[in-house]
This record gives structure tokens, C-alpha cells and sequence, in this order.
């Protein structure tokens, strides 16, 4: 029988607040997620991708409300960017809120206050995504954090625009498979990135 909605929800939800990684549509490509918060779990994406923690991971966020408790300051710029944005935009704000990467020897810990360590840039930035997709946006605001999203490849390899695109190796590497059907709200192309300044300056990283 064919799982409703609300079922693959809490499945989901789930799985992110127990530190798993999960495969899933956004509104642009396929990613792979956990939860923002835990660095554990953000450990366990770059392992799967087989890539450096030396590169930052875009993260989804239900609303401004949300991505305000994650940033130190949002650009008015920004807001301007988001009230008037037609496609799907990643914004790079400076000053995360995050936590500290552990001393040698020690475990890392989980704060949902905090963005994990290594899911931001060295410089203290962070790339966050309002998604333009029902499901990504009410999963981030019942989770009640970001959820990191990154493409569903290895790293090198073509970015899956579509389930059918996904190596075995992904999908056998995850927790759960978000329905694939829900692939229909996704574009199937990444999407803009800007980096936004304090003072209102934007440097456009992808078009």
C-alpha cells in the first residue's frame, strides 16, 4: 500500500532526529540529508560522498524566522532577494551561528542551537536554501532546524537531477528514501548561489 503524506513525514522526521541520513527530492536535484545541528550525522554525508569536510554543505530552512536563529545578522539585502525571488536560490550569509569543532580525543556533540562545525565554511559562512517544495519546507519546520542538502552523488560524479539517476552506492548508503514520487515538485537543476555582505553587496556564484 502506498504511504500517504503524512506517513512518509514522520518517517522522515524520524530518521533526522536520530542522526540518520536520508535521500530525498528537493525543489531542485536529489540530496542527501540529516539533520544541520549534528555534527555526527554531517560526518556521516561527507563519508558517503566520499568528500572533504574542507568544502561547506548547503542547508535548507523552512522560513527567515528559521534561518535568523542560525545567522548572526541577515542582510536586508537578502530579505529583498527572497520577497522577490521566481527560482530556486541559495544565499551565503556571513556569520553562522555554529558550534566548536571538538578537541583531539573528545566526542562531538549535537546542540540543535547550533549549525554543526563542519557543515559550515572556514570563513564562518553558511549556505541556506527556502526551498520552493511543500515537503522540503513543512520537513525543516517540523524538525524544527535546517536540514543539510547536498546533491545525491559521489563526489566528481554527475549531479542526479532524478531517482533513476542515483548510484546504488547512495542509495544503499542512507537511512531512508523519501518517496520518489514526490520528485515531481523538483526542477532538476541546481540552483543560483549568492553570497550576500552586511552591507548590502551580493557576489553571484552560480547563475
Amino acid at each position: 500500500m502506498k504511504k500517504t503524506l503524512d506517513e512518509i513525514m514522520a518517517e522522515t522526521l524520524k530518521v533526522l532526529r536520530e542522526g540518520g541520513l536520508i535521500l530525498y527530492p528537493t525543489d531542485t536535484v536529489w540530496g542527501i540529508g540529516c539533520d544541520a545541528t549534528n555534527p555526527e550525522a554531517v560526518e556521516k554525508v561527507y563519508a558517503l560522498k566520499r568528500r572533504s569536510d574542507a568544502k561547506a554543505l548547503v542547508l535548507l530552512a523552512a522560513n527567515l524566522d528559521q534561518v535568523g536563529r542560525y545567522v548572526r545578522v541577515i542582510p536586508d539585502i537578502a530579505i529583498q532577494l527572497v520577497e522577490v525571488n521566481d527560482r530556486p536560490m541559495t544565499l551565503i550569509y556571513p556569520g553562522a551561528i555554529a558550534g566548536k569543532a571538538p578537541a583531539a580525543g573528545e566526542k562531538a556533540q549535537a546542540d540543535r542551537h547550533f549549525i554543526a562545525w563542519n557543515a559550515v565554511a572556514e570563513d564562518g559562512s553558511v549556505g541556506i536554501r527556502i526551498p520552493m517544495m511543500d515537503f522540503c519546507r513543512d520537513l525543516c519546520f517540523k524538525l524544527g532546524r535546517p536540514i543539510v542538502s547536498t546533491s545525491a552523488n559521489l563526489s566528481g560524479e554527475p549531479t542526479p537531477a532524478r531517482f533513476a539517476d542515483i548510484a546504488p552506492e547512495i542509495r544503499e548508503g542512507v537511512d531512508y528514501i523519501v518517496e520518489p514520487d514526490l520528485e515531481k515538485g523538483a526542477t532538476g537543476l541546481s540552483s543560483q548561489i549568492l553570497k550576500v555582505g552586511l552591507s548590502g553587496e551580493i557576489a553571484i556564484l552560480r547563475k
